[in-house]
């Protein structure tokens, strides 16, 4: 996800949901006797979301909202640090004996059992959102990293807002329109929603049932592949991209307004282009990175490069351009990864000697870096990394 927003004050912390933790002095013997690894193997004999340090989560229930999305409310064990309303989190599973971790966004607010909620698409060809969606069962035990994330609402609501949703994008904006709803919506806001078909839009019903009694509140969906139905649509349902005209009669007084916006890039470029300049303020944030920039400078540079290991001394020949996390993949390597778009960090890790390019920007660093995103970055010469 690109994120084009402020940095906003310290996440604070979820209500800490009621849970049996270990005794002080059960810590320290294990401690003297364990290493953390060995007491999280022997702990989830016992509970599987038992961890000496690391968060994990136990799926508690699922729910369709859509043709091809499902909600999973997930209960953290006590390592878990809370969020705030529009943030994302890692979240990882095992699948036929490999982990496998992605990023979603939470989909509820902050909750006082301490539970959270995800909404994950089935991708096509996604091994994790297919896992969750079609074959994760209540009660399998779920990795968490820290929340992350930037696109959040300021910690004291005023003027009015808008949102605007395309696709996935519905997920983070849902987090902060039941965050609103829980304080009583004390600001206006307006949410418009887009989605291809009918069967593929989510919270539908809750949307309304919110908008009809919150005065303060509205919602518009807009279709942009069904073809209209006429006169039997409601009276919220339009169809079309986002467009000058439908911006304009959607949002008449977005002058007013402070907008987010979230979907895929193409989506969040075109509601930049529409509103930033003309909003109050604007805020985005993209769930599809940008297309890799077109680079002519290279020359008569060679096609491959060697990357140095310097953790375990191996040396791999890995393609010019491609990124980082991908070319070490495809050399069988698993390094850790998240959101795979640059945002998350999970990827980072040091650059001791070489150059690397931006895939995004074309920036070229020719510096020793101690945070290198594999997934956003491509050799440019031969490398040394900390792996």
């Amino acid at each position: 996800m690109n994120a084009a927003a402020t940095p906003v004050p310290d996440p604070t912390s979820a209500p800490a949901s009621p849970r049996v933790r270990p005794r002080p002095l059960l810590q320290r013997l294990a401690r003297t006797l364990l290493a953390p690894d060995a007491f999280d193997f022997w702990a989830s004999r016992l509970r599987p979301d038992w961890s000496w340090d690391r968060p994990l989560a136990r799926i508690v229930s699922r729910q369709a909202e859509s043709e091809d999305s499902f909600t999973l409310l997930l209960q953290p064990n006590r390592h878990w640090r809370g969020f705030q309303p529009g943030q994302h989190l890692n979240i990882g599973a095992e699948i036929e004996g490999i982990r496998i971790t992605r990023s979603y966004s939470l989909s509820d607010a902050p909750r006082a059992d301490g539970r959270i909620a995800i909404t994950v698409k089935a991708m096509p060809g996604g091994k994790l959102s297919q896992h969750l969606c079609h074959a994760a069962k209540v009660g399998e035990v779920l990795t968490l990293d820290a929340a992350f994330g930037e696109m959040t609402l300021p910690q004291t609501p005023e003027g009015a807002w808008l949102f605007l949703a395309a696709g996935s994008g519905i997920t983070p904006l849902m987090a902060m329109v039941r965050a609103q709803a829980a304080l009583g919506m004390p600001v206006p806001l307006a949410l418009i929603y887009w989605a291809r078909t009918r069967a593929e839009l989510c919270f539908v019903e809750e949307l309304r049932a919110l908008a009809a009694r919150q005065a303060n509140f509205s919602v518009d969906f807009v279709l942009t592949r069904d073809a209209e139905a006429g006169d039997g649509d409601a009276g919220d349902l339009h169809y079309g991209r986002i467009d000058a005209q439908s911006l304009s009669m959607l949002a008449p007084d977005l002058h007013q307004r402070r907008v987010f916006a979230c979907g895929p890039d193409g989506f969040v470029a075109a509601a930049r282009a529409l509103a930033a300049d003309r909003a109050v303020a604007f805020r985005s944030e993209a769930f599809t990175p940008p297309p890799h920039a077109v680079f002519d400078d290279e020359g008569d540079a060679p096609r491959q490069v060697r990357i140095t290991l310097a953790n375990s001394g191996r040396t791999l020949d890995v393609p010019r351009g491609m990124s980082l996390l991908a070319a070490l993949e495809e050399a069988g390597l698993k390094p850790a990864s998240g959101c795979r778009m640059g945002i998350c960090n999970t990827c980072a890790c040091g650059k001791r000697a070489g150059s690397t390019r931006h895939l995004h920007t074309g920036d070229i660093e020719h510096e020793p870096v101690s945070a290198l995103r594999l997934c956003v970055n491509s050799a440019g010469s031969d490398l040394i990394l900390d792996l």
